[in-house]
Formats: C-alpha cells, structure tokens, sequence
C-alpha cells in the first residue's frame, strides 16, 4: 500500500512499517507509522481470507488501552496517521526493541494447560495440584518467551534466561511492570464484565532517555485472551469461549495437519470472528 509522506520498510505477518520519505532507514528514524491490517494468522501461517475491518477494530482498541493505561510510558505520539490509513494507523515513537515477549497469565489455559496436565507446571513454574482448566492462577505469572525472527517459531524462556538476555535490572522492570500492566488492565475489564485471562506485552528503550517504554498493540483481541466474566461464573461447557481468533484455531485444527499451505477459511468462520472482535470492542470501549 502506498501512503503519501511515508515509505513502506516491513511487513509482518499482520502489521506493515512505515517511515518518513525524508528518512533513510527504520533504525536511523525517530517515528514511524505502524499499520494494522486485515490479514489474519495461526499457528504461524498467515491465512485467507482476512478478517473485515480487523486493522481498524484492533488499532482502535489498541489506543483506548493507551488512553486508560496514560501512567505506563508508551510509543504513541500525537500526530495524526495520513488519511489513507487513519483508522487503522498509528504514529510512533521508534524505540530500541527489547527481544522478549512479556507474556502474563492469570488464569490456566491455551498452552499453559496442556504443559500444567502433563507436567504440574506453566513454562516451568511449579503451581498447585489439582487445578482444571480456566481456573485463575494464585497470582498473575510472567513468562517470557524469545522473540525469534520471522519465520521461525517464538521460544518461552526462564526468567534466568531473560535475564541473560538482556540483564538483571531490566529483567525485573520488564516483570514489575507487566505485572502491574495487566492488574491495571484486569481491573478494568473487570469493571466492563470481563475476565482479562492472559496477554502479551512489547517493550522497547525511549533512544533519548533509555526508559522501558510499552509498545507495538495492547491488549486486543490478537495479544490477549478475554472471557465474558457471567458466563465464566455459571461454568457452562462455554465459559471459556473468548473474544479473539480462537474459532479461526478450532476450525483449522479440525481441518488442517499443519502441513504445506493452509486451507482457504469458510465465510461463516471469518464471519463469526469478526464478530467476536466487534462485540469486544463493543464490551470494552463502548465503539463498534
């Protein structure tokens, strides 16, 4: 996609960068416009179709979080986006990127539960006996996971290794802080009837002043898993039913081996995860 003033650097698998056409180089640039599209992925594979309106549902939610977490350091800056792609862009901070996925649990699901059956653990770390599935955690656990690059699969590490990898103090601010994020954020959801069940957060270092800054999106429907809190209580076969991509990851678990090129979604499947986006939104920031 070509956006007047700006040069397009990356694309991953959902997001595409770009920088000032005055700039030469992403690492050499103070901002940059970070887009949100509609491609959608799993299980590492970027599928078809895309999910309508997705790049603006997300972008939206990602900046009602920034609003309401306003005492967390962010990249967001106040400039406007370029029309072309205003509802679905953003206008950042370039930051110096910390290469570790800030992950933090506060109930057992997804991959947590499957390791938890076979082993008592989440990402090795020991919790009690006899917990099921959607149960909340006795407090909120982070564990990290290496950022690999394109193409290849993230890693989750100890918090020793985190700290190998980028020292002991930033380490423990890394955790402290998305800690405190997501008890901030857990309260919030609580107050709009949802359950915040885990996410992951991005970091990077202000270029100025070295300040752990929060970035990339937060706490959307990509980066995090929700449970409507009424139907968690009744303990219904839904209860743990959430606001994301999750019908995507059912379906193509049910229709694909994980091998070669994934197969074309249903329209009813892209459908129903539009609307589960749409009704978050709807839930959290009352805009649709």
């Amino acid at each position: 996609m070509s956006v007047p003033g700006w040069r397009h650097v990356y694309s991953g698998k959902v997001r595409d960068l770009y920088i000032p056409e005055t700039e030469s180089a992403l690492e050499s640039s103070p901002s940059m416009l970070l887009v949100a599209s509609d491609r959608v992925s799993a299980f590492d594979h970027v599928l078809e179709p895309g999910i309508p309106n997705k790049g603006t549902l997300l972008t939206t939610l990602s900046r009602w979080w920034f609003d309401q977490l306003a005492e967390f350091p962010n990249h967001l800056l106040s400039s406007e986006p370029p029309a072309e792609v205003a509802n679905r862009a953003m206008v950042v901070r370039t930051l110096n990127m910390i290469p570790v996925e800030c992950v933090v649990r506060g109930y057992l699901a997804g991959s947590g539960w499957a390791e938890y059956q076979e082993s008592g653990t989440v990402c090795g770390i020991p919790l009690p006996a006899g917990l099921s599935n959607g149960d909340r955690l006795p407090e909120p656990l982070f564990t990290p996971a290496y950022k690999a690059p394109l193409g290849e699969h993230d890693e989750n590490i100890s918090f020793e290794q985190t700290v190998e990898l980028v020292g002991a103090d930033t380490a423990r601010e890394l955790r402290d802080l998305s800690l405190a994020i997501f008890r901030r954020a857990s309260d919030i959801a609580e107050a709009k009837g949802l359950i915040l069940a885990d996410t992951k957060f991005e970091f990077g270092l202000n270029r100025d002043t070295d300040e752990l800054t929060l970035c990339d999106e937060v706490l959307t429907s990509d980066s995090s898993r929700y449970w409507d809190a009424t139907t968690y209580a009744d303990g219904g076969q839904n209860r743990l039913d959430s606001f994301d991509k999750q019908i995507v990851r059912d379906w193509l678990s049910a229709n694909w081996d994980k091998t070669g090129t994934p197969p074309v979604l249903p329209e009813g499947i892209v459908a129903r995860a539009a609307e589960r986006y749409r009704e978050l939104i709807s839930r959290l920031a009352s805009v649709v």
